[in-house]
């Protein structure tokens, strides 16, 4: 029997070629007089010859999706809601300004710690600056060979363990039930790519003394979901056995390279378009570097673990996030997204929200499952 699919395809071809109806073979009527003076489609600006489309303003109402707390909580005016890490990128000497950031988030995360009882101790490993969470009444005995290693988001400029190290990790901790290290890595403007890296190498080959691969987790925002994807390039290529599973939240595995959402997201939150040129860390570095961007290469991909991603319709990353996911789906990897409709970047770092209780709870049952913690 022929090909079916070479007999539908050459029928589509005769049915879009020919002017006749296949039964009756009559001609298709010519349009009616109402049909003809049809007025054209309004538009709100021009579509360039690539199909780039320019427009002008248009209204964008809050989501319909969103919970009353996060709608009674957007910005009445256009204001970067990231903006004590623009205040840092513009800073003089921002390492001078990134302690402040962390102790501005002290009354927030004494709240959270509360909130989802779990208690924090400051250390160092590998000669890293670290910081502990944990439950307050202790890791249960079957968690207690599980450990997670977070990655502070900040731009790779305003990230510190006992800062949005914590906001990220206090509520995965209660949640999770499970021994949490945040770790400060080196970022600009004193150090370039890849000290941040190398700080998450010797870190975690410290981790391998005392865990198996397969039960370490690691995971970031922003910034530190950048580098837990570039972490995993970086200990393939050092030979280390990689970790259980992955967490790339508010970030991709191609270092934010566009997309749609790169282009609409400041303008969806009312600002001017970006003007910084990009950060710092990568300086003078390819960015189609594999262990820049992982996200390039199918047979890097190939060897993630189970990977979680993570971002909001009205983030920059989106795009970026949503290709990763494709990417990893493409080349094996068991992976999971979630997209959170109406929310910007980093949404979660607002731990009051019912939308960031509900990610902190898909991160957690996330980890559950690949690393076989108890809830």
């Amino acid at each position: 029997m022929e090909n079916p699919g070479k007999l539908l395809a050459a029928s589509a071809a005769l049915l879009i070629a020919s002017p006749v109806q296949a039964e009756n073979r009559q001609e298709v009527p010519a349009p009616s007089a109402s049909q003809q003076s049809l007025p054209p489609v309004e538009t709100l600006g021009e579509i360039e010859q690539d199909g780039t489309v320019i427009t002008g303003s248009f209204r964008l109402p809050p989501s319909i999706y969103l919970s009353d707390e996060a709608r009674a909580k957007l910005p009445r005016q256009a204001t970067d809601q990231m903006a004590m890490l623009q205040i840092i990128l513009n800073a003089p000497d921002p390492s001078a300004i990134r302690p402040l950031a962390a102790r501005s988030m002290e009354p927030m995360h004494s709240a959270t710690r509360k909130a989802y009882g779990v208690k924090t101790e400051a250390g160092e490993l590998a000669g890293v600056r670290v910081m502990y969470a944990m439950p307050a009444g202790g890791v249960p005995a079957a968690n207690a060979d599980k450990i997670l290693i977070n990655f502070p988001g900040g731009g790779f400029v305003a990230g510190t363990a006992d800062g949005t190290g914590m906001t990220e990790s206090i509520p995965l901790a209660g949640l999770a039930r499970v021994r949490i290290v945040s770790i400060s890595y080196r970022q600009a403007p004193e150090y370039r790519f890849p000290a941040a890296s190398e700080d998450s190498a010797a870190v975690y080959r410290e981790l391998l003394k005392t865990y198996a691969p397969e039960n370490i987790g690691i995971f970031g925002c922003s910034a530190g979901g950048a580098l837990a994807a570039q972490s995993i390039a970086w200990y393939d290529r050092a030979g280390l056995p990689l970790p259980g599973a992955v967490g790339i939240l508010c970030a991709s595995a191609d270092r934010f390279r566009g997309g749609d959402s790169m282009a609409y997201a400041r303008p969806f939150a009312g600002l001017a378009p970006s003007k910084d040129g990009g950060l710092s860390y990568f300086d003078g570095v390819d960015s189609d570097d594999p262990l820049v961007s992982p996200g390039l290469y199918p047979d890097l991909l190939a060897k993630f673990p189970p990977t979680l991603v993570i971002t909001a319709s009205r983030a920059m990353e989106m795009s970026a996030a949503i290709n990763t996911h494709r990417e990893l789906v493409k080349a094996g990897v068991d992976a999971d997204l979630h997209v959170w409709d109406g929310l910007g970047h980093a949404f979660f770092y607002d731990p009051t929200l019912p939308e960031s209780r509900e990610a902190f709870n898909v991160m957690a049952e996330f980890f559950a499952d690949h690393l076989g913690l108890e809830r």
